[in-house]
């Protein structure tokens, strides 16, 4: 790296920042609402919220006071002990995802974690050992720690790290194929309502129901990882609720807790005993700092009514994108506030670069994708201000292009 091309905070980050991640795009320093600042005073609209995790944007009065106020009382017990926070979110995520009288929490940090903890959730579903297999989707995301990786149906993920926990199938994500692939000797079925990481696809129509018929006709668990889906993303509190149908058990984590690091398993009837005494755990998990501020923006979701607000929005945003008329766009997908922008040609990293030089944040979940996951506050005022840059990005590219 040479010293004209690269910023004093480029090579402290080149110099000492674990090479699993490549150079960040830029340096911000601070956030209010759907912006954010760079260290230059630089602007940025923020359409990605920390990819689906800001639920109520940055320095929202709600998280600072929780953050601030649990932070002047307990931040951290060990699990020997539980906290006044760990059992109002318990009890409020059991509410949310409509789990019922004999639904369960578990939490831990991070979506990876939650899905550590649905994969081993899995192996207890064994019937005395017949059960052998977990079913997951092809172009599945589910995390980077070696289950949750196994998990993932992405082989250019998991290639340098296997072998991976055994016992795991990756099958195309179609009605024909599950039903030609589920027996009895299948313990789960992992699959996201929307896939995230694929490019904002959505399961093909009656896909969940016909998972639910299935795994309860087989004995297996149906396990719905909504970890980007979830905390009102898609216009219902969890993305499986679009479907009327009850999984066994979800993974939560991203925006349950507005940009604190939680996550979190949610058993629904039979599995919520699946689990015994030591069979998992966290020592940060379920930490009354984490917990508190998790209640309090679940808690301002509920209030002001954003799971409404993103079921209204994400329409609003596509019919915007839509009549931009750019020959890039091929159309937009996704549910609420989770949004692809499918393009025309393979510029999705091109389109990210000009967006940012026009003040807005988006996301490449492809070279053909775009991703779009803004907080859920949103309004009229931020939409016309992303409209305005993400027409400006893309004629910046169809410029560079043509």
């Amino acid at each position: 790296m040479s010293a004209v091309q690269t910023s004093e905070w480029q090579e402290r980050f080149d110099r000492r920042v674990m090479r699993s991640i490549g150079m960040p795009l830029r340096k911000l320093d601070r956030g209010e609402g759907a912006y954010v600042w760079d260290d230059e005073g630089t602007e940025y609209l923020d359409f990605l919220a920390g990819i689906a995790v800001n639920s109520l944007g940055h320095a929202h009065p709600v998280f600072v006071e929780a953050v601030s106020r649990q932070a002047a009382t307990l931040a951290h017990v060990s699990n020997y002990f539980t906290t006044e926070p760990a059992l109002e979110l318990a009890e409020r995520i059991v509410r949310l995802a409509g789990a019922g009288e004999n639904g369960r929490a578990w939490f831990g940090n991070s979506g990876a974690e939650a899905n550590e903890a649905a994969f081993k959730l899995a192996r207890l579903n064994n019937s005395g050992g017949a059960r052998t297999r977990v079913l997951a989707l092809v172009d599945a995301f589910h995390g980077r720690t070696m289950g949750s990786l196994a998990l993932t149906g992405k082989p250019h993920m998991r290639e340098a790290f296997e072998p991976l926990a055994g016992g795991v199938e990756h099958i195309p994500a179609t009605i024909e194929a599950l039903e030609a692939t589920i027996d009895d000797a299948v313990a789960a079925l992992i699959i996201e309502p929307i896939q995230g990481e694929a490019g904002v696809v959505e399961l093909p129509a009656g896909y969940l129901e016909a998972a639910r018929d299935l795994t309860r006709r087989h004995g297996a668990l149906l396990i719905v990882d909504e970890i980007q889906t979830g905390a009102g993303r898609t216009g219902e509190w969890f993305g499986f609720q679009h479907a009327g149908i009850t999984p066994d058990a979800i993974t939560v984590a991203k925006g349950i807790g507005g940009g604190i690091p939680i996550g979190g398993l949610v058993t629904f009837g039979a599995a919520s005993d699946l689990y015994s005494k030591g069979q998992h755990g966290s020592t940060f998990g379920g930490n009354p700092l984490a917990t508190a501020v998790a209640n309090a923006v679940l808690g301002e979701i509920e209030r002001a009514d954003l799971v409404g607000n993103a079921a209204r929005r994400g329409p609003q945003v596509r019919e915007r994108i839509e009549a931009l008329g750019s020959p890039l766009v091929a159309g937009t997908r996704g549910r609420g506030l989770l949004i692809g922008v499918g393009l025309t040609e393979p510029v999705a990293g091109k389109v990210v670069d000009a967006a940012l030089a026009h003040g807005l944040i988006v996301n490449a979940a492809n070279d053909v994708t775009i991703r779009l996951a803004p907080p859920l506050i949103i309004g009229d005022a931020e939409i016309d201000v992303f409209a305005e840059r993400f027409a400006a990005a893309l004629a910046d590219v169809v410029h560079a292009t043509s």
